[in-house]
């Protein structure tokens, strides 16, 4: 295109007027091609110059991004950053046009108007012209779909893992009602002997006991049936994609004060390297809230108040995975408590409901996570929590690299 309009300026002042007139049609017929192409493309484009003014944008990238004014201003002369109304994606591309640096694939949420969370990816390419760069290209990719299929998916396998957690409770139910059965039998055998005979009832002990038996089975099955409700009930987060790391020292600053006035040192080791996970704020907060909470008791149970006591939060990134690390030195567990620890309704607090640590489990699975414990009596506990991360393409080239590409 650029020989070819290079050849038509040389050759202009021989045209004639009929002749320019058609090479006008036939410009802007391919122009308006152009324009409807890149109008109903589904991926997002937007072209900027080289202040990073808005040159070019597609239905598709209005739709895909958080603008602060709807519909956009013609002959717009803010830079990009500065009409996006998510504070993370103004800031990445501030950031990025700022050391000229260009993202495979960044990948962002924000909330919609309608309340509904939208996650899209971020592609950055410079934009080259005669050797020098002239703006920049941002493509954008609507993959909330994606995303909340992924989601969908875990959820049916862990459904599916529900299919042995059924044939277990129902293995747990046939002991009690097998009893319940045979102690109503007697009961019945021993009222019908009564009736046939003076008509008497059995003696009131007599009673009582195969009553009591039955009545302790009974709450037996409540107590295997609110197990089981327990462990299906489906957990109702709303992920977003945010990064834990800000969001730890958020939960510290929290607790850290009632840390210290009970003398317990509070220690963050976050990792220096920023990702974003999918996760639930809320739920995430439950899950470090409460592995705290529990570390502030085993402490206490060892030190009694004293100096001494440490917790403990650090960070890393290993094998494309979030590892966080919650320990402290306290009481620590017995080996019979940590092969139990996250099974519901067990606890070793006279006053614990032993919900806390299945609930962590539960939570720590619908991220997608793992969690693992490790734990000696009289030396402390810990906790190995590892979450997927999304990206899969987290290298940034620079202009020199993406220059190099596009020539």
């Amino acid at each position: 295109m650029n020989n070819f309009t290079k050849s038509v300026a040389q050759k202009l002042s021989k045209l004639s007027d009929a002749q320019i007139e058609k090479l006008f049609s036939s410009v802007t017929s391919q122009r308006d091609t152009l324009s409807s192409i890149i109008e109903s493309l589904s991926l997002g484009l937007i072209i900027l110059d080289g202040n990073y003014k808005l040159l070019l944008i597609n239905k598709a990238a209005e739709r895909c991004l958080p603008f602060r004014v709807r519909p956009l201003p013609k002959n717009e002369s803010s830079k990009i950053w500065e009409l996006i109304g998510d504070e993370r994606i103004s800031e990445f591309l501030k950031n990025s046009f700022d050391k000229k640096k260009y993202s495979g694939g960044e990948e962002f949420s924000f909330q919609t108007s309608g309340g509904s969370v939208r996650f899209v990816q971020l592609s950055l390419s410079p934009l080259v012209k005669d050797e020098k760069l002239d703006g920049c290209i941002l493509a954008i990719r609507d993959i909330t779909e994606q995303r909340n299929q992924e989601i969908l998916l875990h959820r049916m396998e862990s459904l599916a893992g529900l299919t042995n957690l059924a044939a277990s409770v129902a293995h747990e139910i046939k002991n009690p009602l097998g009893a319940i059965s045979i102690h109503i039998q007697l009961l019945q055998k021993a009222i019908k002997k009564a009736r046939e005979s003076d008509g008497l009832l059995p003696d009131e002990k007599f009673l009582e006991k195969y009553i009591g038996v039955v009545n302790d089975e009974i709450s037996n099955l409540n107590k295997i049936v609110m197990d089981f409700l327990f462990a299906v009930r489906p957990i109702s987060a709303s992920f977003e994609l945010l990064e834990p790391n800000p969001l730890l020292q958020k939960f510290a600053d929290f607790f850290a004060p009632e840390f210290s006035s009970k003398n317990v040192d509070v220690k963050l080791d976050l990792s220096s390297q920023n990702t974003r996970l999918m996760l639930d704020q809320k739920l995430f907060r439950e899950v470090v809230v409460n592995l705290a909470q529990n570390s502030l008791s085993a402490i206490q149970d060892k030190f009694k108040g004293k100096k001494g006591g440490v917790f403990e939060i650090h960070s890393a990134f290993k094998d494309n995975k979030f590892v966080l690390l919650i320990k402290d030195n306290g009481a620590g567990m017995s080996e019979q408590t940590l092969s139990r620890v996250f099974e519901p309704y067990y606890t070793t607090k006279a006053s614990g409901t032993g919900l806390g640590m299945t609930m962590v489990y539960k939570i720590i699975k619908e991220f997608s996570g793992d969690i693992q414990v490790e734990s000696k009596e009289g030396e402390g506990s810990a906790f190995i929590i590892s979450l997927p991360i999304p990206q899969t393409d987290k290298r940034l080239l620079t202009y020199e690299e993406k220059k190099e590409e596009a020539l």
